[in-house]
This record gives structure tokens, sequence and C-alpha cells, in this order.
């Protein structure tokens, strides 16, 4: 790194560990200015913006209009450098303050075939585009596709499993994503220095002996060398060299997301994530005010446009990956706030900056807006983000105070609620477990209630167990029928994400991601749980109530009969609620038992992101009540219809599952009536607060917070033309989405979920 530009770059920042070493954390924890004030300050939306964000608005009518996709790529394989530079609108380029797009149009889905060439070219023949043939040949005889290996290696059973949904949702077609990559270095060090650093790490790997794992790192550390590389030649595209660290605001910006921009050019993860940067950014914004050289107009202005820019990030995807993941995410996630491990909160004005592109350019389910909460929090900070909440349903919330002592105080929500140490850490992404599912299979003896043979017989899906019998059902024999089908469940559910994993890595691997990321990486093994909540009702059924069996002409159980009460997840019940943590602890437990691929440490979480609805739709009917082929509960929401006793009792039911089982996030979703929390605005303000501040010190996980009526979800989905709806934004199961971009049955789901008229 040349001298000079460091001095420059590096003007009046204190701390030394950073300075020799990658260590965003250090030149942070130095460098920042904690913020206490109110959201007076902040300034609306510039000229430049509102043309800009209404030139996007326009190119997203045109986009819907066209049935989801404006356009979509062919003829050219995306790259770090495949594309020209690409602008919102020619006509209007000099007013964008940060530039760089995906393709060289806005909005336009690049061409990814590593992931796999029949999805590629499925993706795009779903909105009228086709693939040149060419690509067909040279990605099925000359270069092998990550799709096409999984495939390969798949037995028998893996594919009826994946088949008949007890496991879904496998990154096994697309790039696996939940890998962070902390842009924040393209920013704060430029790339030579880290171009400089990888060399270091590669002079220094292994002995001169060739183990596996010495080869594999080798290869891994010179791809991410050669990515570090391609970024300067993607920056220069553009007019930029990012060689040396960024010199002011404006560039720390624009070098952040050019490292961004590499990783969204690269791979088309099922989540894409931003990262911590806010705090970061701060850091640049305030030194360039102090000098004077940056008014708040212009502050605002350049968050506004990075976060722009998040929001026009676009995949080519399949329909069986919108039916699972709905309404187009990313899952672009972005965080704010938090605590110190020294104490200090981490509130800066960015954090008001970043929740203030909710008011300057509308609600927005892109990027992912995730408050870091304590209830230690300033309380200014913690009424904004409540007001945002309340006014744009655009915001979730993640528990600092059960995350830190885990990852420390500089970790990124590399999904929906799944917590990694920022540039220290990559994540196996890995789908869900149908729970549910694997209850019906301890019944019937392995077989499936939906999916059958080609001669009519009832799939034999799980393990030819001996099946339940009786008329009646058996706690007791329910029970141990359902530990052995557990067993079975984790350990097939644990090896298909071994072998994509593996797959993964050989032919798709995320070098602009990984690149910047330390090269010694902590691994997690994320796995996730579906049916969760019906799971622990049907079990409190069985348990508490009378369970008899309803069975098909072939003697397999298809319904149940119910006499009697029985305790239900979500109402504050201790019977129900120790059910639901016997359950997570036993089948985290059954997980950890097994070999998880590169050494990664085997997490879980409860979440289902709008899966629930296509789990629901292969799972037949359940003993807590809920019918074949309905949509589940979403994450760790209690059953549609359970609750009764108001929210602050669903609440509490939901925030006595221990973190510690479920480090992957326990993902709930709550729709707050706007009278339920005041009649005023500074009433319903102080009221979420409260119950957020009460709901966290329980050491609950997650929080989304939707306010408004069901009457609003109705008229928006019976008359998605309005403009008021356009971007209409609403959370649902750890992400955002416009509700008008769900499918009519998903729709459907989120009316049916309960709107809390009381507390």
């Amino acid at each position: 790194m040349n001298g000079m530009d460091r001095d420059v770059a590096w003007r009046g920042f204190k701390g030394a560990k950073w300075t020799d070493d990658v260590n965003v954390r250090d030149f942070i924890q130095n460098n920042y200015t904690p913020y206490d004030g109110d959201e007076s300050f902040l300034a609306g939306p510039t000229e430049a913006t509102d043309k800009l964000w209404g030139r996007v608005q326009e190119l997203q009518k045109e986009e819907r209009a066209k049935g989801g996709v404006l356009d979509c790529e062919t003829e050219v394989v995306s790259s770090l450098t495949a594309y020209g530079p690409g602008y919102i609108d020619d006509s209007l380029k000099k007013l964008e303050q940060v530039v760089g797009l995906q393709t060289d149009k806005p909005l336009k889905r690049a061409f990814m075939p590593y992931g796999g060439i029949r999805m590629a070219e499925e993706a795009a023949a779903t909105y009228g585009y086709q693939v040149n043939p060419k690509f067909h040949k040279i990605f099925t005889e000359y270069h092998k596709t990550h799709n096409q290996a999984v495939f390969d290696a798949y037995t028998p059973e893996m594919r009826k499993a994946r088949h008949s949904h007890i496991v879904t949702g496998l990154p096994d077609t697309y790039g696996r994503g939940r890998i962070v990559g902390d842009y924040r270095r393209v920013a704060l060090y430029g790339l030579d220095f880290l171009i400089e650093k990888k060399s270091e790490d590669l002079a220094n790997c292994g002995c001169g002996v060739m183990t596996d794992d010495v080869i594999r790192q080798r290869e891994e550390i010179a791809e991410q060398i050669r990515a570090l590389k391609q970024m300067k030649e993607m920056a220069k595209i553009y007019g930029y060299d990012i060689s040396a660290p960024a010199k002011n605001a404006k560039g720390a910006v624009q070098w952040l997301y050019f490292g961004y921009l590499a990783a969204v050019k690269t791979q088309n993860g099922a989540a894409m994530s931003v990262g911590r940067i806010s705090t970061f950014l701060d850091i640049y914004i305030s030194r360039d005010l102090a000098e004077g050289t940056l008014t708040e107009e212009q502050a605002q202005e350049l968050i506004d446009h990075l976060t722009l820019k998040f929001r026009m990030v676009k995949f080519a995807r399949i329909p069986s990956y919108n039916q699972l993941f709905s309404g187009d995410p990313v899952w672009a996630t972005l965080e704010m706030a938090g605590i110190g491990m020294d104490g200090r909160h981490m509130v800066t004005r960015n954090d008001f900056r970043f929740l203030h592109t909710l008011e300057n350019m509308g609600p927005s389910p892109e990027p992912n807006l995730t408050v870091l909460y304590s209830s230690a929090l300033p309380e200014n900070f913690k009424k904004y983000a409540a007001r945002i909440s309340i006014t744009t349903s655009s915001i979730q919330y993640e528990n600092d105070d059960v995350m830190k002592p885990v990852w420390g105080d500089d970790y990124s929500i590399c999904c929906c609620v799944s917590a990694t140490q920022t540039g220290k850490e990559m994540q196996f992404f890995g789908a869900r477990a149908n729970l549910a599912k694997c209850l019906l299979y301890a019944i019937n003896g392995g077989k499936d209630e939906k999916f059958l043979t080609k001669d009519g017989k009832h799939m034999q899906v799980g393990p030819e167990y001996a099946p339940i019998t009786s008329e009646v059902l058996d706690y007791d024999e329910v029970m141990h029928k359902f530990d052995l089908m557990m067993d079975w469940l984790a350990g097939l559910y644990v090896n298909i994400l071994n072998l994509i994993q593996y797959m993964h890595d050989k032919y798709y691997y995320e070098a602009a991601e990984m690149a910047l990321i330390d090269t010694d990486v902590r691994r997690t093994f994320a796995t996730g749980i579906a049916g969760f909540s019906h799971v622990v009702d049907s079990l409190c059924a069985i348990k508490y109530a009378k369970v008899s069996t309803v069975r098909d002409e072939s003697g397999l159980v298809v319904d149940y009969k119910v006499e009697g009460d029985f305790p239900k997840y979500g109402n504050d019940d201790p019977r129900a609620d120790k059910m639901a943590v016997w359950l997570l602890k036993t089948f985290m437990t059954k997980l950890r038992k097994h070999h998880t691929y590169r050494n990664s440490e085997a997490t879980t979480s409860i979440l289902t992101i709008t899966s629930n609805v296509v789990y629901g739709s292969a799972t037949g009917a359940l003993p807590d009540g809920r019918k074949a082929y309905t949509p589940f509960a979403p994450g760790a929401n209690p059953s549609y219809g359970a609750e009764q006793n108001g929210l602050l009792a669903s609440l509490n039911s939901v925030a006595k599952l221990p973190y510690e089982y479920a480090l992957d996030g326990i993902s709930n979703t709550q729709t707050i009536a706007p009278e339920t929390l005041g009649h005023t605005e500074d009433e319903r303000v102080a009221t979420l607060v409260r119950v957020m501040d009460g709901y966290f010190n329980q050491g609950a996980h997650h929080l989304n917070v939707n306010v408004f009526g069901v009457d609003k979800l109705i008229d928006c989905m019976e008359h998605p033309e309005k403009p008021e709806y356009a971007n209409f934004t609403i959370r649902v199961s750890g992400y955002a989405v416009k509700f008008i971009d769900l499918t009519r049955q998903q729709q459907l789901d989120v009316i049916s979920r309960r709107a809390h008229q009381q507390m």
C-alpha cells in the first residue's frame, strides 16, 4: 500500500492493530461515535434521489406488467467483468452517487449457469426468454455444474426424501448464499493490501505436504486472489481505481458497494446479505461532516442511493424456488445498532439514516433492515425504530443480548435471522426438515400420506418400521416411534447437506465473497425445522386428549378425531411450552451426533420463510386439528387459531425457546392491529417499545413487526393495481416482501394469520 494514499485515507483515524492486520472491528471500536439524540437532524430526499427512485419505480411497474421479470440475459455468462457499465437511466447517470449494476441494464437478470444449466434455462423460459443453445452443450459436455454433481451423488433414499418434501428447499439448484463477505474491507484497506495479505496466506498454507485439506485450501486462496484482481477490473469499468483505501465518505460507500456487487455478479445464493455496514460508514461520514466537505443532505443522499442499489438486486429463479421463497426475495440483510463488548451502544446517526430511507423512498423489502435490539439501546433510537415499524412494517428486530455472547459485537445476519461473525465465518446453508411429516411417518411406519408409487401405493420414504395399528393413539408408543423416525431424518438430512456443500465448494465456489473473509474461517452448518408448532400441539393432543385414527382403504392413517381439550403452544401454558422446548432440544441433539462437512458446527433454526405453504401442501392432516395439505404456521409461530390469550402470551411462549439450541435463529412474525397498541401514534410507539423491551429481556431471539388490520391485506389482494399498494411491504417469516408479489395462496396464508386485537 502506498504510504501517501494510506495517510490521506486514514487521516484522523485512531488505533493501531487494524493498520497492520485486517481487523475492521478494531477500527470501528476505536473510531465510532455513539449517538443518543433523536431523528431531528435527518434530511429529506434530494432532487436526484426523487428522480432516480421515481425512475426505478417506473421500471418496477414495467417489470410487474411483464410477469415479474423486466429483462433476462441469455447470451453472456455473468462474471465480475462480463458486462460494461450499467446505470439506472443513461440520461440520469450523473445523478447517481453510487454506481454499478449486476448487469448492463437496470433490473436485468443475469445468466448464471454454474449452479445448474437446466435451472438457468428454466428460469429464463418461465419469463419468455431462451438461453442460447450453445450453453447447454458447454455446461453439460464441457463443464459440470453444481446441480449435476449433486444429482450424480444422491442416493435413491435422498431423492425420495427430496421428492416427498420431508426435506425441502435444498440449495442443490442455485448458489447456497448466507456467506457475508466483509465488504467494509474494500473501503478501509483497498484491494492491493487485501491481495498482499491473501498472498501471504497462500505462501504460509501448508508445510509442503500435500494433504487433501492443504491442496483444497491452496486452490481456494488462489481463486480468492484472482477474484480480488478482477474486482479491480470491475471497478475500472465504472472509472474507479479501488487499489487503495477510500479517501472520503463517498469513496467508502462506493468501494464497499463494489465489494457487494462482486458477490451478486458471481453468486445467485438464496441469501446475499450486505452485513453490518452502518456504524462503519458513519465513521467516514462523521469525519467528512467535521471537515466541512459533506452536508447532512449529501450524507443522506449517499445512504439513499446505496439503499436504492440494494433494492435493485435481482436473480433469475425457477417456479419451484418462487413457490418456496415467494416474493422475489434476495435477503440483502443489513444490520444496525447493538451494544459493544465494552458496554457502549453502537447506535450512530447513520442507523437513523438507513431507517430514514424508508421515509425518503417509501417502504421496501430490500435491504432487509434489521435492528440488533437491546432494552439498553438509547430511548430515542428505540422510539424512532418503533415509529418506522408502525408506518412501514419494514423492520425486523433481533436480540443482541443473546447473540453477542456467541458471536461477539461484530456479527452480521447472513439470511433472515441467522448470525455470523463478520469476516471470520461462513455458513453452510441447508433448507429445512419437515418434522410434522416425520411425526406422520412415525405413525405410519415411514409411508407417505400423499405421494404414491407408480402402482398407486403409498410411497415408502422413511424406514419400514412397524406402524401404529391401534385406533386410539398411545402417547408413549407415539413418542418412541417418533424418536426413532427423528433419528433417521436427522442422519439423512445431514448427509444430504454434506453432499451438497461438498459439490458447491467444488463446482460453484464463492471466491469473491471468501476473498473478503479470513482464510482460517469458522464454519457453521445450518439446518432448519418446519411444522414446529403443529408437532408440539399434536403431541399435546395425544398426551392430554383422546386422539383416534381415521384410516384409508390401505390401512394408512390419513386423519384424526380429537375428543377433549389440550394445551396449545402460544398461550403461555407451561405444559405446551415445555413440549416445544423438548422438541427443539431433542432434534438439535440428534443433528449434533453426525459428522458435518469440513468439521463445521451444527446449528438449527425454527424458520420457514414462506416455505410453510409448500411444506403444508405436501403434508397430511395432523392430530392437532390442522387439515391435510394446508399451510403450516410459519417459523416458530404458534399454529393458526391456537393463540387465545393475546399478544403477550404468544410472545411469552416463543421466548421460552432456548437460543443456545437454535443458533441459526428462531423466527417469530406478529401482526398487531394498530388500535391494540394505542389510540395515538405516540401511544403506539411507547407501547411497542415497552412490548419489545419485555419480550427481548426474556431471552427471545427475533420479532417481525407488522402493524395493520386484515382489511388492508384483503383490499390489497383484491385491488393490487391501486398506487398505494405498489410498495406496500409486510414482514413474513424472517424477511419482508411486497404483498402484491406473493402468490395468491401465500397472500391467503398471511391473511389467515391472527392480527392481535388484545395485548
